[in-house]
């Protein structure tokens, strides 16, 4: 007779065990939101673009309805439209994509580096048109990407530079935070992200005031006073709700992201010796913040199964890698444009992470993956 196997009940992200540790002050912002019907823009709105602007030393925060308005909007107000191109990553979720297509533009992809799974860069120049108007590089899975090269070419060749940092709150290279190198920084509040809301948000940073100008105005129906319409705009607004959430959120996001970090080395360290698995590597002279703890194994599909068998969630980050998605089928991509992309997305697993996880929990998990390889 066999021992039983153990299971637990492991999630691939804990946002109950989040608002058990804050939960007062979670409460506490949601009533004062009602409390002042408070519910469209206004004070709770502005006091979080002041912060998050202050926190991230910023001029301005604008504060939209989600991440992938913030991506958009960025780019029109950049005037990328008809005709134009945009750079960027195989390896990304649809919005980077699909709000390059939306202002008008065509979006141009490049494959991922074979380590950090970012854009790779020195791919970029030979994907540069007469039509190219920007690149807009994620910093994929809470890591920057090779921004200051992404930067220099955009300099050399004249281009806008827009970072999606959905995934990369408060992460750092070369002690400079992401979203702060390019004409525009892009955020995503969903509730799973390091500072995530309790529905959609976003926002975007810049230190560009005539930038700002046009993005505020574009975002609240191209007004920036009630009534005076400048330009035809969209209806892109945090809510009160949201904003008073992410301000009460705010305060904890280095010690959030520094647990994160904590167990990513944990994970790290352990699994170092299956040699099954690929685990994610950590650039030098950079602050990793581990929004996704994202290994490889060529027998993925198997391994995920056998963790879900052990109450053990797992996520895949991306499946389908974007010039594979059906979406994208007119641009006529093969697996050989793309070779690294197309060959990881069969094998990228995301396992559990988030603060709260326990030494206890990295063990269980640990062995599991140990259990299945042998």
């Amino acid at each position: 007779m066999t021992d039983a196997v153990e299971k637990r009940d492991i999630p691939l992200v804990n946002l109950k065990a989040q608002y058990r540790s804050m939960s007062s002050e979670i409460d506490q912002a949601v009533k004062t939101v009602i409390y002042e019907t408070a519910f469209v823009r206004g004070k709770y709105v502005e006091s979080f673009e002041r912060a998050y602007a202050g926190e991230y030393g910023v001029k301005h925060c604008i504060s939209v309805a989600n991440g992938t308005d913030a991506i958009y909007i960025s780019l029109k107000m950049l005037g990328i439209g008809p005709g134009d191109e945009v750079i960027t990553v195989a390896n990304s979720w649809i919005s980077t994509s699909e709000t390059i297509t939306q202002t008008g533009a065509r979006p141009v992809f490049v494959d991922i580096d074979p380590d950090y799974y970012h854009i790779d860069a020195s791919k970029i120049e030979e994907k540069i048109t007469p039509r190219t108007k920007a690149i807009v590089p994620v910093h994929l899975y809470g890591q920057s990407c090779e921004i200051v090269k992404i930067k220099n070419i955009c300099e050399k060749h004249n281009l806008f530079l827009v970072e999606d940092c959905a995934q990369a709150h408060f992460a750092e290279h070369n002690g400079q935070r992401v979203g702060t190198f390019g004409n525009a920084g892009t955020f995503s509040f969903y509730p799973g992200k390091n500072l995530g809301a309790y529905g959609d948000a976003g926002a975007i940073i810049t230190n560009d005031d005539d930038l700002a100008q046009k993005l505020r105005m574009y975002a609240n129906h191209g007004a920036i006073t009630k009534h005076d319409h400048l330009i035809e705009g969209i209806n892109s607004r945090m809510d009160g709700l949201q904003a008073a959430i992410l301000t009460a959120k705010l305060p904890h996001i280095y010690e959030w992201n520094r647990k994160r970090y904590e167990h990513a080395l944990a994970f790290n360290k352990l699994l170092a010796d299956v040699k099954d698995i690929a685990i994610p590597q950590v650039r030098e002279n950079g602050i990793h913040i581990f929004h996704i703890y994202a290994i490889r194994s060529e027998r993925r599909d198997e391994l995920q199964k056998f963790l879900q068998g052990r109450g053990i969630n797992t996520g895949i980050h991306y499946p389908v890698a974007l010039p594979y998605m059906t979406a994208y089928k007119y641009l006529g991509h093969s697996p050989d444009d793309f070779p690294v992309a197309y060959t990881y997305q069969k094998q990228i697993l995301s396992l559990p992470m988030y603060p709260e996880l326990t030494t206890d929990d990295i063990d269980f998990i640990v062995k599991a993956i140990k259990d299945f390889f042998g």
